[in-house]
């Protein structure tokens, strides 16, 4: 785990940026619709890091999970700085046998102890989350 993070963000053209981090990984943001945003990418960071929770802790239960598709809704503030006020994640959870239970706890283990990302916004932002297991 990483406890220092840099990143460093280089104007393209326009309202084009290119986020880069120190091992030189970098994904291309845009305040133009041409690209992501720098408040979707802030989503994406939400799915992102609670998805790697939850597939962690399924993998620990030795849940025969295939897939994990995490869905964000956001609603954000009509007057500047148009932060977001409500945030919700729903987890599909894919797998053969999958123990709903299961599922349940490592969706809320991942929204209220583990996701960096969903708890350092849910001092400020309504955070909600719902899951459904798939069979496949």
């Amino acid at each position: 785990m990483e406890l220092f993070v840099k990143i460093t963000t280089r104007w393209q053209k326009d309202l084009t940026f290119v986020g880069t981090n120190e091992k030189n990984q970098s994904i291309t943001m845009d305040g133009e619709g041409n690209a992501p945003s720098p408040m979707q990418l802030i989503l994406m960071g939400v799915g992102g890091c609670s998805s790697i929770d939850i597939v962690l802790i399924l993998k620990k239960a030795r849940q025969n999970i295939a897939d994990c598709i995490c869905q964000i809704e956001a609603e954000r503030a009509e007057t500047d700085p148009k932060v977001f006020t409500k945030i919700h994640a729903h987890y599909q959870i894919i797998g053969k046998e999958l123990k709903v239970n299961q599922v349940e706890r490592a969706v809320k283990l991942s929204m209220e102890k583990y996701c960096s990302a969903s708890i350092m916004l849910s001092s400020s932002v309504d955070i909600t989350h719902s899951f459904e297991v798939i069979e496949e």
